[in-house]
């Protein structure tokens, strides 16, 4: 693959999209410049007063090292002909995984609407690496892109990841020196497709077959175009069946349409189905300007406000926020129409979200909730519009096989340099926890192969807490786990917490208290980068003043008791979510308390096999913490005499 071109046209040398003007490299390392010109032709890199030579092999690759530099800038670069502006020298960082790292600043705003507005600050740039896969092996360059390395503002920062940019500006404020933050995420994708061929061979063979599987173009070309023809030809028949013209106008009639209540109702057919709900609105509020927020749907919704449509939105993640125009909201009766269409699944609301018409300049803000709001009903009317079978689907999903983004988006990347890694991936690997240890040693080991870097640091996201029931086409219930379980999502927490503890140049960041029982995208991203921040204090920058989150440095049984002690002291009190498990394997909820840093797990009936903690989806009752408030990992340690 040609890399991408970073200057004019006819130039001799060529630079990776990573090299651009703009940019941030790494303070006080060697820095790798590296890129194509004619073959034995002579390459000058000049920046800050240096100038470093090298030649051009016969293949016309070259790379240079520049020496390290302190912190600074902005400084023009040249490199042969080539020249680039506005480049800065301080601390750059990659931030890779699934949606939680995508989920944007835009999808955050609400939590913090006064900051965002107010985001400018030139030292801090953002690169987004576009998304590409690759089934036939690494490749040079990742995918041309326009203009990036964007310097922070609220436009350039909408679309950009929101743990990201917060990180960008936790790390400013900590260091006061430029932060590159690069983004390198793919929403849904297995830890599998992260991972280099060479690192799966030996022990998962299967998976490497799976990828070369789809080596053929001319097949997977052939099943994404039957892919879109399926989706194509469903929606034209969808349409086709479905009366789309009158349900959402003000003067339909729905009075023989079956009442349903949005929080205990199920419709288990794929298709369309009409929901409408009436809303009087006082003199006081009609006219003006409002924001409609209908909390998050399953799956898509085309919504409508008195005949008009107000939003659309094509599936289930994304919360609904949708703005209302001055004029339309009149007194009176109005009506607001979901057309709920699924391709799978059963159409239904997402509980304890907000649902209400939120009025006044603080509408866009939902932290703290708007002071002027008129609540929506929990009461709709009901009417199917077309049943229908479920989409076929021969979609590939090439982001989903093993190696795929590692020859694509992962390898190209090297040798940029960089001062440390955050990963913040495994909710599609709950389903099948067992080898993510495994994986995650793998994907840590062949990212620091790649930059020949055996100390890279990496900052180990730790899943949020999050009802994991819900990963459903199916509405369900929300009832606490109060019994002890089998959880997914606890099993790949400890993956995660086992994989940092026995990495010198890794640590964990819990974040089991920042999730949402109801939706897999918590918005809390400020917390989450700060505690990846305090990570990096401690990983990095070797501040030992630092305490991560509790951890447990040693177990003591004595007749019924256990005992725990810890590396630090906690909050002191009764503590919840402890389990024993008996001769039998039998586990049992158990109460404890803690005091300076020592756990106390009391009265237990029998001799105990195993302890665990915060074992749950999502563990709410949870609350063994730091004096600082952070909280511990869930864990399950085996006792042994």
């Amino acid at each position: 693959m040609m890399l991408g071109v970073a200057c004019i046209s006819h130039a001799k040398v060529q630079l990776p999209q990573l090299f651009q003007s703009g940019m941030v490299i790494q303070r006080g390392s060697p820095i790798p410049i590296w890129g194509k010109a004619d073959a034995k032709e002579k390459v000058i890199v000049r920046i800050n007063k240096h100038q470093v030579a090298t030649m051009a092999d016969e293949n016309g690759h070259f790379r240079i090292d520049l020496p390290p530099m302190k912190a600074g800038g902005p400084y023009t670069m040249m490199v042969g002909d080539v020249v680039l502006t506005n480049v800065l020298v301080g601390d750059v960082w990659l931030c890779s995984g699934q949606s939680n790292v995508d989920v944007t600043i835009e999808r955050v705003y609400p939590q913090y609407p006064d900051e965002i507005d107010h985001f400018s600050n030139d030292k801090i740039r953002l690169f987004r690496v576009q998304n590409e896969t690759n089934t036939h092996g690494v490749q040079d360059d990742i995918r041309p892109t326009p203009i990036n390395w964007k310097a922070l503002n609220k436009q350039n920062a909408w679309q950009f990841s929101a743990l990201g940019t917060f990180l960008g500006i936790r790390q400013f404020e900590q260091t006061g020196v430029p932060q590159g933050i690069i983004v390198n995420s793919w929403g849904g994708t297995p830890i599998e497709a992260w991972i280099s061929a060479d690192s799966l061979m030996k022990d998962y063979p299967m998976l490497i077959t799976k990828t070369a599987f789809y080596q053929n173009d001319n097949y997977v070309k052939t099943l994404m175009q039957a892919n879109d023809e399926a989706n194509k030809q469903w929606d034209e028949l969808l349409n086709k069946l479905d009366g789309t013209q009158s349900y959402p106008l003000l003067s339909c009639q729905d009075s023989d349409w079956k009442t349903i209540d949005q929080n205990n109702w199920s419709w288990h057919e794929t298709g369309s189905v009409w929901l409408r709900q009436h809303v009087t609105i006082d003199k006081a509020h009609a006219g003006r300007p409002a924001r409609l927020l209908l909390g998050t749907l399953f799956d898509q919704d085309i919504t409508y406000l008195n005949g008009k449509e107000v939003g659309h939105t094509y599936y289930q993640y994304p919360p609904r926020r949708y703005d209302i125009p001055e004029g339309l909201l009149q007194e009176g009766d109005n009506v607001i129409t979901i057309r709920f269409i699924n391709k799978y699944g059963a159409a239904h609301f997402i509980p304890e979200k907000p649902y209400m018409f939120a009025f006044g300049d603080d509408r866009f803000s939902q932290n703290p909730m708007p002071k002027d709001v008129i609540p929506l009903s929990n009461t709709w009317k009901f009417h199917v519009g077309a049943e229908m079978p479920s989409c076929p689907s021969s979609d590939v999903s090439l982001q989903n096989l093993p190696t795929t983004l590692y020859n694509a988006v992962v390898y190209p990347l090297a040798p940029f340099a960089i001062n440390g890694i955050v990963w913040y991936q495994g909710e599609s690997n709950t389903g099948n926890p067992a080898p993510y240890a495994d994986y995650l040693k793998k994907m840590i080991g062949c990212w620091r192969d790649c930059w020949k870097d055996p100390k890279m640091p990496f900052v180990i996201v730790q899943l949020a807490n999050y009802d994991g029931r819900q990963q459903t086409g199916f509405p369900r219930p929300i009832t606490p786990q109060t019994e002890p379980v089998n959880s997914g999502w606890a099993q790949l927490r400890e993956a995660q917490r086992l994989v940092a503890k026995e990495d010198p140049y890794a640590e964990l960041a819990v974040i089991n208290d920042l999730g949402e029982t109801v939706d897999i995208h918590p918005l809390r991203k400020k917390e989450v980068a700060e505690r990846i921040g305090l990570c990096f204090d401690h990983l990095v920058f070797k501040n030992k003043k630092i305490k991560l989150s509790p951890e447990i440095v040693s177990v003591d049984v004595s007749g019924i008791a256990i005992q725990l002690t810890l590396d630090q002291p906690i909050q002191e009190g009764e503590l919840h979510t402890f389990e024993v498990a008996d001769e039998g394997n039998s586990i049992h909820n158990v109460p404890a308390v803690g005091k300076g840093n020592i756990i106390t797990i009391l009265n237990t009936p029998f001799t105990p096999r195993l302890v665990r903690y915060a074992w749950k989806d999502n563990p709410l009752d949870a609350n063994v913490r730091s004096l600082s408030g952070l909280p511990m990992s869930s864990f399950e340690l085996k006792i042994t005499k």
